[in-house]
């Protein structure tokens, strides 16, 4: 399935060989249609992915969602049930938010920075396919509201460019 991006820029090196910008072409990107990217008007201030794989949008307010990348859904396999955490949950960055259980194996999701859990994501609790169909936007796990906002500003943190790196590094 192709995706386009409506803020799809090219780039050209220095060889001026155009290409498209990656945010175009990944499966990792956040889909922009859903609640993680549309939950405010001017979209989120950042998205940061993690090396555990997961992806946290944050938006001006402190407000952020938190999920799986496409890249984690696939390594799993189809998803049979998704553990979600308790509302009013206090966590720092690395603790377990829940977990991930499907046909090949069960994995933690960690939280990728300090916050409170606001509201999670019950249709998750019906449908854990949704994971594997949409883990980039409809699959959200946790809506957080974030201890502090620099926290985004973490080294551990990747843009969505150093994320595509890194999964190239581990092939």
């Amino acid at each position: 399935m192709i995706r386009t991006c409506s803020q799809s820029v090219l780039k050209f090196s220095a060889r001026s060989t155009p290409r498209l910008f990656l945010r175009a072409q990944s499966s990792n990107a956040l889909t922009s249609s859903q609640i993680p990217f549309t939950f405010s008007k001017a979209g989120p201030l950042a998205v940061k992915y993690t090396s555990q794989h997961e992806w946290i949008a944050a938006h001006q307010d402190g407000t952020a969602f938190v999920g799986i990348t496409k890249y984690a859904a696939d390594a799993l396999g189809d998803a049979t049930y998704v553990e979600l955490p308790d509302i009013d949950t206090e966590l720092e960055a690395g603790d377990s938010l829940g977990s991930l259980e499907s046909v090949k194996s069960a994995s933690e999701i960690y939280s990728p920075l300090a916050g409170t859990v606001v509201e999670v994501n019950e249709s998750l609790n019906d449908s854990p396919q949704l994971i594997n169909e949409d883990p980039m936007g409809e699959a959200w796990i946790a809506k957080l509201r974030l201890s502090n906002l620099e926290d985004l500003k973490n080294e551990e943190l990747m843009s969505l460019e150093k994320y595509e790196e890194s999964l190239k590094e581990d092939h």
